[in-house]
């Protein structure tokens, strides 16, 4: 019972144990909810025995085995605080009560089980059975000190330890919920860094989708061209055969080129060194090494994309309007690709004579048209253009948007043809000197 017995300065044993492994805290614990629960209760124990085996006075009560034993079974539900902390706290103020009107033993320096027990219903239990119990265990104070000495002192000093227990538990709650809350935290922007990886790795993928498209496609167009025309040069006009025969060798080494650069930036360097280890004996293989890396495709290079399509009998019109601007590489990169799947679209699909290419710089825009006078996209006796089930177009789309531009298809002039239009937007000019051409 609180108050009962000789108070001293101690406080309550092991507070900060008491709630270690709380399994509705959400932390780990290193021992056991069971293993904490019982070594608490074996200190208390220890705590509690102190009276009964130090030298007493003739005017204490005696220490004798049936005080000692219902002590003892006042800490035994200690081992259940967790599970039930409101039932343990009553049924330890029980044992105290019933400690004080039955033997009234050697008496205690601080009331420890009653202590924890108060601790423990803090730190565990919700308000709605928290705020009673504790409200109910401060009312029984007061006739606790009055049955054992009547002491203001004592009165002060129980109602603060018992304080100070509520308190602690309060503060062990509230720490609680905040690790919960940091852990919950930083699940939650792992989860969120895990996400954003998995999307940054979808569009990696599907960058190299459309570069590997780019790159295959329009060499293989090419290709198929050039060896389609080559035996009726032979028969004709032997030097254009000639000329066709380069043109597709040219065309598939620069292709191998590319495809070796973009599948050596896709490995491991690990596996890079296993793979040299591996074919170092070779001689050839280990010879060649890593695929040499070069730059990505610019307008420097879009005139050698115009004559390899225009070795193969296309008539391609190269024009630019308004004045060249810088632009960034990856933008160059861009209109490289746009020009190149255009291309690649006319001749595979559009049975054209001729395709017009046209750069038209603007004051905030870069506009890239592609005319070709073959089928256009509602002729009947023939598939419209990337109607081969293909990505083409697509990727055309997806590589405008990504600079926040846009990209459109239809007829050509006076419904003939086809006509690619794509519009990209550029940093605006601010000076009339550099708008004007």
């Amino acid at each position: 019972m609180p108050g009962i017995g000789r108070t001293g300065p101690a406080g309550p044993p092991d507070a900060g144990k008491a709630g270690a492994g709380d399994a509705r805290a959400g932390t780990p614990a290193v021992a056991g909810p069971w293993a904490v629960d019982i070594g608490v209760a074996l200190l208390i124990q220890a705590a509690v025995t102190i009276p009964f085996v130090v030298p007493r006075g003739p005017d204490v009560p005696p220490a004798d085995w049936p005080s000692y034993g219902l002590t003892t079974l006042a800490v035994l539900p200690l081992v259940w605080r967790r599970r039930a902390p409101v039932t343990v706290l009553l049924a330890v103020l029980m044992a105290q009560i019933l400690y004080k009107f039955t033997l009234d033993g050697p008496g205690q320096s601080l009331p420890y089980t009653s202590l924890m027990a108060l601790y423990t219903v803090a730190a565990l239990s919700p308000a709605r059975r928290r705020v009673p119990a504790a409200v109910g265990t401060f009312a029984l104070v007061p006739p606790g000190v009055a049955l054992n000495s009547r002491d203001a002192k004592e009165l002060l000093f129980s109602l603060f330890v018992f304080g100070a227990a509520y308190a602690f538990g309060r503060l062990t709650h509230t720490r609680r919920a905040y690790t919960a809350a940091v852990e919950d935290r930083a699940a939650q922007l792992e989860r969120a860094n895990r996400i954003e990886a998995e999307r940054a790795t979808a569009r990696e993928r599907a960058r190299i989708a459309r570069e590997m498209h780019d790159i295959l496609s329009h060499a293989v167009s090419v290709m198929v061209v050039q060896a389609e025309a080559g035996p009726v040069a032979v028969r004709t006009a032997p030097e254009r055969a000639e000329a066709a025969f380069e043109a597709i060798s040219e065309t598939g080494r620069d292709a191998m080129v590319q495809l070796r650069r973009m599948l050596g930036l896709l490995r491991e360097d690990t596996e890079t060194s296993a793979e040299a280890g591996d074919t170092g004996t070779s001689g050839t293989a280990a010879a060649s090494g890593p695929p040499p890396r070069r730059p990505q495709p610019s307008l420097t290079t879009l005139p050698g994309l115009v004559e390899r399509v225009a070795s193969g009998g296309l008539a391609v019109d190269h024009v630019t309007e308004g004045r060249p601007r810088p632009l960034s590489l990856d933008t160059e990169a861009t209109v490289y690709r746009v020009v190149q799947e255009a291309l690649t679209n006319v001749v595979r699909h559009a049975a054209a004579r001729s395709v017009r290419i046209r750069l038209a710089y603007g004051a905030d825009a870069l506009e890239i048209t592609v005319t070709d006078d073959g089928r256009g996209p509602a002729d009947p006796t023939g598939p419209a253009p990337d109607a081969v089930p293909g990505h083409g177009l697509i990727g055309i789309r997806e590589r405008a948007a990504a600079h926040g531009g846009t990209a459109g298809t239809g007829p050509g002039p006076g419904g003939l043809g086809f006509r690619l239009t794509v519009r990209l937007p550029l940093p605006p000019i601010h000076s009339r000197e550099e708008v004007g051409s």
